[in-house]
């Protein structure tokens, strides 16, 4: 049985195409990530997942239950961490998490248990007392990650998890994820506009864009649908140019020059060491060279571009 499904799933709000017909399959075990820049319809498909909102046509289902009509089942089974998740303020961390572990009806002596493991896993211990208004937003994206963790979940949905985290900050909290990801074996779809965070954690990907699926599948099978691949990049002596320098046009393509590198776009990575050869060989001295992979960024604008949107539309990612 797959972790998540979705068919012809579509939510519109008024004359807003909010999710446009998604049909998605996430199996069990690993990190997808649902890629998209904001307003791409990410937290609306999450929020349809967990039972928030309802969809307006087609279906969804979390290991078989549905949200729609099976919202506490769910829930049993499922935990997740929105953007404006709301822990109380007045109640200290330690509290706020055993008030959560007791209303997902676990015993006095196995919440406390529970709450004690994660505040330490999560580097929470040493601040457990203090009042929840006293956190850091790091701090507090971590108590979020606990309460979403504190019924052994099954699938963990997180979105933007990251927000408002400094580099290592977010680099810390999805080391966590993956670690539980790993140790617990759970599910997690996680959204984000962060691609390299994605890239760091995620096994799998999805690209929606304006509510519309674009793409899915693992690292190496976006690479080859998006048609992205390596390049070469070079620095010349100084004063020397490529002006003129002619390429073998069934191998290498696309020589062009920024902030000093030159760069080219390789069929096959083999190729390289022959571009080099060449270079040399017109006279010109290279004093670096670099094989630079195609990231999850790259592919994301790549498929974006290669899905035009409608009139009045445009496809916009600001990183």
């Amino acid at each position: 049985m797959d972790a998540v499904t979705a068919v012809q799933l579509t939510k519109t709000y008024g004359k807003i195409q909010a999710v446009d017909h998604l049909n998605l399959c996430v199996p069990q075990g690993g990190v997808f990530g649902l890629l998209g820049a904001k307003g791409a319809g990410k937290t609306t498909v999450i929020r349809m997942l967990c039972g928030l909102t309802k969809p307006t046509s087609g279906e969804c289902r979390v290991l078989g239950r549905s949200p729609a009509e099976d919202p506490a089942g769910v829930h049993a089974i499922c935990g997740v961490m929105l953007g404006n998740a709301k822990l109380y303020a007045h109640l200290s961390g330690q509290q706020n998490l055993l008030f959560f572990a007791q209303a997902a009806g676990m015993g006095e002596k196995a919440a406390a248990r529970r709450v004690s493991e994660l505040m330490k896993d999560l580097e929470l211990w040493e601040v457990r007392e203090l009042p929840a208004s006293n956190y850091s937003t790091g701090m507090l994206q971590k108590l979020s990650l606990a309460r979403a963790l504190i019924n052994y979940p099954s699938v963990l949905l997180l979105d933007e998890p990251t927000n408002g985290l400094d580099y290592e900050a977010a680099h810390a909290l999805n080391t966590l994820v993956s670690k539980f990801a790993a140790r617990e074996d759970t599910t997690v779809v996680l959204c984000t506009s962060k691609m390299h965070y994605a890239q760091s954690i995620c096994t799998e990907f999805g690209i929606l864009d304006h509510g519309e699926w674009l793409a899915s599948g693992d690292f190496q099978t976006l690479r080859e649908m998006s048609g992205c691949r390596a390049h070469a990049e070079f620095r010349l002596c100084g004063g020397q140019d490529l002006e003129g320098f002619q390429l073998d046009e069934t191998s290498v393509s696309g020589l062009v020059e920024h902030n000093g590198w030159w760069r080219a776009e390789l069929r096959d990575e083999e190729e390289m060491p022959g571009l080099l050869r060449r270079i040399v060989e017109n006279g010109c001295d290279i004093l670096e060279a670099r094989l630079v992979q195609p990231t999850i960024e790259d592919i994301y604008k790549r498929i974006l571009e290669q899905h035009p949107r409608k009139a009045g539309e445009q496809n916009v990612y600001t990183g």
